[in-house]
């Protein structure tokens, strides 16, 4: 598992029948990530936020430095029997993702996520990233907020496009309710069940032949965060947190 990396990340809201068009173009350039099938792997994320939704409004306001506390799961057949997560922090400067995550049991996870437990034999990476995570959580008063709950396909580059990955998304549901990430809870769709939101991630510059495929179905680059679509939706707030960026310009080339 990769437990930091920095990355360009593009998205797309796209039609699903636009999506399974450009799956079928992506035959020859790139192959499936091992660990879905036909019909991918499932995505269950908790999103933890300040008292004010700070990190909420920070994605809706544009503030180009930005981060954002989750722990994700994998969830098989049954989410209920999930042992184990991940807890993340996703953090945005300008075009530039960058990534640090540190899995562990399930319940020593939750405990992490809540800012005052101890870890112990986790090597430097992994206490770094439990330290940052403990540090924030206390100091914004983080608290769990919101669960977002998707399909994703993922396709990855060949030894030519390393780090390339692109990554569909579907029957996409978020929940403010029930705020334990491996409950089975009843979520609530934020985007209808035919639209899909294609992700393009790569260490340096986006491949040429993506840049084509990328211009051959018309994608047009967007702004959309799924947790902030999902809370904009459950909560009625009054945002438009899939707008389409009109400022920013795309790193393709």
């Amino acid at each position: 598992m990769i437990r930091r990396f920095n990355r360009y990340e593009l998205k797309y809201i796209l039609p699903v029948e636009k999506c399974d068009r450009i799956i079928r173009d992506l035959q020859g350039f790139a192959h499936p990530d091992s660990h879905g099938g036909a019909r991918g792997y499932h995505v269950v994320s908790l999103y933890y936020d300040s008292p004010a939704l700070d990190f909420f409004w920070a994605k809706i306001e544009g503030i180009k430095y930005r981060r954002k506390v989750r722990l994700r799961i994998y969830p098989e057949n049954d989410i209920e029997a999930t042992t184990r997560g991940m807890v993340e922090i996703k953090q945005r400067i300008n075009r530039t993702v960058q990534k640090r995550r540190i899995e562990l049991p399930l319940d020593e996870a939750e405990q992490l996520c809540t800012g005052y437990v101890q870890l112990t034999d986790l090597d430097l990476l992994d206490q770094q990233v439990a330290s940052e995570v403990q540090y924030l959580v206390n100091a914004m008063h983080l608290q769990p907020t919101g669960i977002t709950d998707y399909w994703r396909r993922a396709f990855v580059g060949d030894l030519y496009d390393a780090g390339l990955r692109i990554t569909f998304d579907t029957e996409l549901r978020f929940r403010a309710h029930a705020l334990t990430v491996n409950l089975s809870a009843e979520n609530h769709l934020f985007l209808p069940p035919d639209i899909c939101i294609m992700e393009v991630k790569a260490n340096d510059a986006i491949p040429n032949w993506v840049t084509s495929l990328l211009g051959r179905h018309n994608c047009q680059l967007q702004r959309v965060s799924k947790y902030c679509a999902g809370l904009a939706k459950v909560k009625e707030i009054q945002v438009m947190p899939l707008a389409i960026s009109r400022t920013e310009k795309t790193t393709e080339r």
